[in-house]
Order: structure tokens, then sequence, then C-alpha cells
């Protein structure tokens, strides 16, 4: 008998179709819907969206905020190329005035050194002239007796007296000129 029961509970199912579909159960279905729809709405508008609304919000500060720390930033690193750039010119400028410096420094030891040079030249000079014209003298002085000599012995080989004196004037003489 249960199974009489069953079946006939099952067939009754299965005459009236789907229990959403049954218009005897649509009031009672709509106002369900209704009452769930405004507890969703007074969720959604009383917890969800402020809470959606406030994360919006912060999140927009948040943005505005780096953008205006990342101009800041931006001014600042400009502003630091600036001051590089100024302190690299400046930098160059020194750099330039000390090779300057140091060329003339360099240069005012080598004309020292060059003066000092041409002063030691001369010097030497003054001492090679003064030998070569001493060793002219006594070149002179060596030729003057070689003549002297020599021209008395040619006298005396020629048969004639020499006179010292006479000799000496003739080479004295010739060697003037």
């Amino acid at each position: 008998m249960a199974t009489d029961t069953q079946s006939a509970a099952g067939k009754a199912a299965e005459s009236a179709g789907m229990p959403q579909l049954d218009f005897s159960t649509f009031p009672n279905q709509i106002f369900w819907l209704l009452v769930t729809l405004f507890v969703i709405y007074l969720i959604l508008s009383r917890v969800a969206l402020p809470r959606i609304g406030a994360i919006l919000a912060e999140r927009q500060g948040t943005i505005t905020n780096d953008i205006a720390k990342a101009e800041e930033l931006k001014a600042a690193a400009v502003e630091a190329e600036a001051a590089y750039n100024k302190a690299l010119a400046e930098a160059r400028a020194e750099s330039q005035r000390i090779a300057a410096e140091t060329r003339a420094e360099i240069q005012a030891d080598l004309d020292r050194a060059i003066a000092k040079a041409d002063a030691e030249i001369a010097a030497k000079a003054a001492e090679s002239e003064k030998a070569i014209a001493e060793i002219r003298a006594g070149a002179l002085d060596s030729v003057k007796a070689v003549a002297t000599d020599t021209a008395a012995e040619i006298v005396a080989a020629m048969g004639g007296k020499a006179d010292a004196k006479a000799i000496a004037a003739a080479v004295a003489a010739r060697v003037k000129g």
C-alpha cells in the first residue's frame, strides 16, 4: 500500500508540472520576490555600496596624492639636474683655470730654464772664444817664431848676414798684412 501512496503523489506532481509555473502560487512568489529584492537593496545601499564608495574615494585620493608627489619629485629632479649642470660647468671652468695656471707656471719655469741655459751657453761661448783667442795668439806667436827662424836660415843660406832686428821687423810687417 505504501507503493500506491507514493505513486499517487508522484502522478499528482507530474500532472501539476513545475511549482514555479503554477499560477495559483504566483501572488505568494511575487510577494517573496519583492521582499527579497527590497532586502537585497537595503543591504547593498546601506552596507556594500558605502564601502565600495569609500574604497573608490580612497583610491582616488591616493592616486591624486601620488600624482602630486610625482610632480613634486619631478620638479625636484629638474632642480637637481640644473644644480648638477651648474656644478659641472663650474668644475669645468675651475679645471680650465687650474690648467691655465699650471701652463703659465710651467712656461715661467721653462723661460727661467731657457734663460739660465742661454746664460750658461753665453758663458761657455765666451770661454771658448777666449780659449780660441789664446790659441790664435799662441799660434801667431809660434808662426812668428817659425817665420823668424826660417827667414834667418834662408838669409844665411843665401850667403847674407842675418840681422835679427831686421828679420823681426820684416816678419811683423808681413804678419800685419
